[in-house]
């Protein structure tokens, strides 16, 4: 099926298939815009493309307006999924049922340039299995969303095992033996820029400046943005988990010395001292340390108790296009 050389270099453009993942949650606004944009870049590479659209459960009429634009653009092959999964999951199930040689995963709010898709091909060519795109400017999304995703990727990157680039998402290229690695890891709960970090591979790195959102809005609330990044931290990292042995040693400690402090003023003053008061704050205060620890322990065995179940992270209702 996927025809070319060793030497990228050499390839065949008429074998070669690009694919194009685009995951959907209520994109209907944006549909029509972005096609515009990217069916021309993708011509322009003179290779055979795929567009992979993944709707995810949306609740508008994105699947109409994806059904609408197949009539116009035959190479969009669409996913209908049974209900919502998660970004996450409409991402691993684009990546799942691509055929190219090479993959691109992009939003369809233009957030991400088409435009840059071209200077990847160049990469991949050169040798290069990975291309990230990575943002030099974010002057398009609020102070509060720039400082905390600052911090996640600071947090991330000195507690977890493999680092993540800062800045990057899930726009870039990927050669077909870093797809065929991700679709040898079984999680059911994914963290895709962390898996995308964790297979490794030689990268490049496209800077690029990020512009606002065409159409439509955000659908990571505050909220969802916190237990996203929750997730990739318990995903690939244990350090949560090992501050709380530490934790408990710094109070044990702290408690014997202040025992030892309760003991030497008895005996040196003949009296105890009293403090109902201290008594309560303290307890009170090791029971909250007690729960949070509890809460720690349960967001990891909950993610034991989810991998246990093997459920199938997304699953297909109908799909419109080309069988693989």
């Amino acid at each position: 099926m996927l025809l070319y050389n060793m030497n990228k270099d050499n390839y065949l453009s008429t074998a070669v298939t690009l694919s194009i993942v685009c995951p959907m949650y209520n994109e209907e606004e944006a549909l029509a815009a972005f096609f515009r944009r990217l069916v021309p870049v993708l011509a322009a590479t003179g290779m055979g493309y795929e567009i992979v659209c993944i709707n995810d459960g949306s609740r508008d009429a994105t699947l109409e307006r994806l059904l609408e634009a197949r009539q116009q653009y035959p190479e969009i092959v669409i996913l209908n999924l049974s209900r919502n999964f998660g970004k996450e999951a409409a991402l691993t199930c684009g990546i799942d049922h691509a055929r190219g040689d090479a993959v691109i995963p992009i939003d369809v709010d233009l957030q991400d340039p088409p435009e840059l898709i071209p200077e990847m091909l160049q990469l991949w060519r050169q040798g290069f299995d990975v291309v990230l795109a990575q943002r030099t400017d974010r002057s398009s999304d609020s102070l509060l969303k720039r400082k905390t995703a600052e911090w996640f990727y600071r947090l991330h990157n000195a507690v977890a095992d493999s680092e993540i680039p800062p800045n990057v998402g899930d726009f870039r290229l990927m050669d077909r033996k870093v797809i065929a690695a991700l679709q040898q890891l079984p999680e059911r709960r994914r963290f895709m820029k962390g898996l995308f970090a964790w297979v490794g591979f030689r990268q490049a790195v496209i800077p690029y400046r990020r512009a606002p959102r065409q159409a439509g809005d955000s659908k990571f609330s505050g909220w969802r943005l916190w237990n996203f990044a929750l997730e990739g931290i318990t995903s690939f990292s244990t350090a949560p988990l090992r501050v709380w042995t530490y934790l408990g040693l710094i109070i044990a400690l702290l408690a014997f010395v202040y025992g030892a402090f309760i003991i030497g003023r008895v005996l040196l003053l003949g009296r105890d001292m009293p403090g109902y008061a201290s008594l309560i704050t303290v307890v009170l205060f090791l029971g909250g340390v007690q729960l949070i620890g509890m809460g720690v322990l349960g967001e990891y065995l909950g993610r034991i108790y989810t991998e246990t179940k093997q459920r199938p992270i997304y699953i297909v209702r109908d799909r419109y296009g080309n069988e693989t």
